[in-house]
């Protein structure tokens, strides 16, 4: 897979899954100035409202210089004026790299199945990141239930 057809299958989830919220997706959008002062060019663009939320794809399946991007890619993510993250897939991430991105809070996994684009813990990330952002806390509630106050509950616990 290329990063242009990693980017245009984060696209695809994200409509297929988040469209009905009202979100509108873009793919290559410039936004402003780098943190080196290059014109930025951010591979996804995402909508809902009047809300933003900006997505750097990056995918390697193979060793390759997109390890010494990273660092790069996640400060200027993270200098920009608005909410954003980083999806990234793939094997080929050296150790050091791949422990970086898990541990980022503007990075997230995300490689949906390209024939069915359901939700999966493949994507959790990317949906968390989207659901924190846009406010969607159902999304992160899916299939739980409110605490309630219970005889068994309402007793004080006692040392």
């Amino acid at each position: 897979m290329t990063g242009r057809e990693y980017a245009d299958l984060i696209a695809r989830y994200i409509l297929k899954n988040y469209g009905d919220r009202g979100v509108t997706v873009y793919r290559e959008v410039d936004i402003g100035k780098s943190i080196i002062g290059k014109n930025r060019r951010i591979d996804i663009f995402v909508i809902s409202h009047s809300e933003a939320f900006a997505i750097e794809c990056k995918y390697q399946d193979s060793q390759g210089t997109v390890d010494e991007k990273i660092p790069y890619a996640l400060e200027d993510i993270s200098a920009m004026h608005m909410g954003g993250c980083i999806v990234y897939a793939g094997s080929g991430f050296s150790t050091g790299v791949l422990h970086m991105l898990q541990a980022s809070e503007v990075a997230a996994y995300c490689l949906p199945d390209p024939e069915t684009l359901n939700p999966s813990r493949d994507t959790k990330e990317l949906d968390h990141q989207l659901a924190v952002h846009f406010r969607w806390w159902d999304l992160l509630i899916r299939k739980k239930k409110p605490f309630e106050l219970t005889d068994r509950t309402a007793r004080p616990h006692t040392l």
